[in-house]
């Protein structure tokens, strides 16, 4: 047989680890700054988020070293990571629905206008 060569990965955690934490002072940072405008502390916290997931999943978890084949794995779920939001938007993502709720509404003139009152409605249901 012959001799294999086993190809470490000389995976530097500690820098690794130290990106993270600089990553994590940003975003709280970015929290912390008073900013006018927050979208921008937003989208500086989600860009830290993602730059961090992607850190975490790039070298502990071992994706850098991996084949080509994760990327057919992957394929479905994003797939329905884009799909299901698309899916719902007609429901959730536009709002044609109200965002009073109706007991919170001030009670119409209709019911008054008639003579009846809240108090009344026990007798108006015996009726």
């Amino acid at each position: 047989m012959a001799d294999h060569e086993h190809d470490s990965h000389n995976t530097p955690y500690f820098a690794v680890f130290i990106v993270l934490c600089i990553c994590t002072a940003i975003s709280a940072a970015a929290d912390y700054i008073d900013l006018k405008n927050h979208v921008i502390v937003i989208v500086i916290v989600m860009s830290v988020a993602c730059a961090k997931a992607l850190f975490v999943m790039l070298y502990f978890m071992h994706l850098k070293f991996e084949g080509n084949w994760k990327f057919v794995l992957l394929a479905p779920t994003v797939i329905l990571a884009i799909g299901l939001p698309l899916a719902l938007l007609p429901d959730i993502g536009v709002h044609y629905y109200t965002d009073v709720a109706p007991q919170k509404l001030e009670p119409t003139l209709e019911g008054h206008a008639a003579g009846h009152s809240e108090h009344d409605a026990p007798a108006r249901a015996e009726h």
